[in-house]
């Protein structure tokens, strides 16, 4: 009897379910006890998983709350992807919807940060603009030029100090968080990801762009956004970043 591949990954991801029809032992009976390893093999491989995608939201629930919520976690998501990197997707959405952590309302949004890290970090290559390309437009042209970010970039609008709270529980001596929302930029300038948390308006001006938007318009949201909106400091940032890759002047009809 041939083993239901349906059944067999229920079983998989259901410790209550029992062996599979047709698994059995050279001597025909249930497999129990080779199914149990295996069964335990792939619970563990898949915590492991989140456990390297996951370390600061680990850090702050602790080792064994951790373990035991990935154990929930991974019965109620089961892997769609044969590579490991990519589980975890649904973590953030999780989190927001799991009681014992509801009184951590920010950590959804941490996990969220570490998420776009590690789709950051495999994203396509690109090469950042030179900055000369910018203060080589007439203004009025540049207002109208729409401004494209890296597929490594990622924003994440925290009603948390989500950033802050990032760096930590992940970098020494970093400056303890004010509880106060924050918009959360992640560029990799070069190998690895980076965690910034953007002044007033420069989430709504990141978010303006990463849809599209022209420059001015861009422009027009952030300062609707923040009366503080310093935009060579948001620019800054992005161009350190290597976010930017290219500029998109708008074609005069």
């Amino acid at each position: 009897m041939s083993v239901k591949q349906s059944d067999f990954k229920n079983a998989i991801f259901d410790a209550g379910l029992p062996v599979p029809n047709g698994l059995c032992n050279p001597d025909g009976a249930p497999a129990q006890k080779r199914f149990s390893v295996y069964r335990n093999n792939v619970a563990v491989s898949l915590s492991e998983a989140l456990e390297v995608t996951f370390p600061v939201v680990r850090t702050l629930v602790g080792d064994e709350f951790f373990k035991a919520m990935a154990g929930v976690f991974l019965r109620q998501h089961a892997p769609s992807s044969p590579v490991l990197m990519r589980y975890g997707a649904q973590m953030p959405a999780f989190l927001d919807s799991f009681e014992p952590v509801a009184h951590l309302g920010y950590l959804p949004d941490v996990a969220r940060i570490e998420l776009a890290l590690t789709r950051s970090y495999h994203a396509a290559d690109t090469m950042p603009i030179d900055p000369q390309v910018l203060q080589s437009i007439a203004p009025d042209d540049l207002l109208l030029a729409r401004l494209h970010l890296a597929p490594s970039v990622h924003l994440i609008r925290s009603n948390w100090p989500a950033a802050s709270l990032y760096h930590a529980n992940s970098t020494p001596n970093a400056t303890p968080p004010v509880m106060q929302a924050e918009d959360v930029l992640i560029t990799r300038p070069e190998y690895d990801p980076a965690v910034t948390a953007l002044p007033a308006g420069g989430g709504a001006f990141v978010a303006a762009l990463l849809i599209g938007t022209p420059l001015g318009e861009a422009l027009k949201t952030a300062s609707a956004a923040s009366d503080d909106f310093d935009f060579t400091t948001v620019l800054g940032l992005l161009l350190a970043g290597g976010a930017l890759i290219k500029v998109e002047e708008h074609q005069k009809g």
